[in-house]
């Protein structure tokens, strides 16, 4: 009996010790992009048992989405991280504008992905800064860090903004980006007139749950061994990494916005953001919307909605 408890024992910490190794290999791939040239690409249809395989057991390489640039209209801009990262940004002014938005794409995605926001927002009348976060589209950098070190990004939007004299700054996140407008807020000097938040996770674990459930996997204890790795290869400790608490620190309007049918932002998550920000404040669901777009999903709503919170 004995013996077989010393066996047991050995292989429950094998079986431990092999889960953290495939964890660490998730977590770092998770959070890292690369240029297209940087890592082997093997297409869905190409695929043999042993690449699934080794995807399923060490993660997929992670691309940088390409940027398709708007009209002539835009102006390249470059910003600079405190670490010497160029960031890449499309700046667009109009004539007589009302005043300026700075937007943010999500986890994985680009500028590009958020070209239909940024045209809605200038036939509103506004100036538009579109920001490649740090590891994604034509940013430098390989390293995402979920939100956490992205704040920095959105602190420089609103910094070039306002070098322009720029008196009515509004910030717009999606996701990621909705996450990290809520740290750069709670953490930078930052002052905008106005914030929309559209489906940012509670906490960074929760998050973590959600693209875990996707994968068709168990939430616990993946997500809280995904979690603590994501933060420790990246230097900080993710589980205090949380919008629902940023929240408390902003002292503007905000609109926040979500999808009925987000599998990965739950609805508990966005009522606590909703209940923990203090200042003028409304709720916005979108009843056939998932995680995506809510302005190409639903764009009527969504134009209503947003030419009304920026009267």
């Amino acid at each position: 009996m004995h013996k077989l408890l010393k066996l047991t024992l050995k292989a429950t910490f094998v079986i431990f010790l092999l889960l953290n190794v495939v964890v660490i290999f998730h977590a770092y791939k998770f959070t890292h992009f690369y240029e297209p040239t940087e890592v082997v690409q093997i297409l869905q249809q190409n695929k043999t048992s042993g690449d699934i395989a080794k995807e399923i057991l060490f993660g997929i390489n992670g691309v940088k989405q390409k940027n398709i640039a708007p009209d002539s209209t835009y102006k390249r801009v470059v910003l600079f991280t405190k670490d010497s990262l160029q960031l890449e940004a499309w700046y667009t002014k109009i004539p007589q504008a009302k005043g300026s938005l700075a937007l943010f794409h999500g986890h994985g995605g680009s500028k590009a992905g958020i070209l239909n926001e940024g045209k809605a927002f200038q036939k509103l009348g506004y100036n538009t800064l579109l920001v490649d976060f740090r590891a994604h589209g034509n940013s430098q950098g390989n390293t995402c860090t979920i939100g956490y070190n992205e704040a920095e990004d959105v602190q420089l939007g609103y910094n070039y903004l306002a070098a322009q004299n720029e008196k009515n700054i509004v910030l717009y996140g999606i996701s990621l980006g909705a996450a990290a407008i809520t740290k750069a807020v709670a953490d930078y000097n930052i002052a905008p007139q106005k914030i929309i938040l559209e489906m940012p996770f509670g906490r960074l674990s929760d998050a973590v749950a959600g693209r875990v459930k996707l994968m068709g996997l168990p939430a616990q204890p993946v997500s809280t061994m995904l979690t603590f790795w994501g933060g420790t290869i990246h230097g900080f400790w993710a589980f205090s990494h949380n919008p629902t608490y940023y929240a408390k620190k902003i002292n503007c309007p905000v609109l926040l916005q979500k999808g009925l049918l987000d599998n990965r932002v739950s609805n508990i998550e966005t009522q606590q953001i909703f209940e923990n920000i203090t200042s003028p404040k409304k709720l916005n669901i979108y009843t056939n919307s998932a995680h995506q777009s809510l302005c190409v999903n639903e764009p009527e709503k969504w134009n209503a909605e947003i030419a009304n919170f920026l009267k």
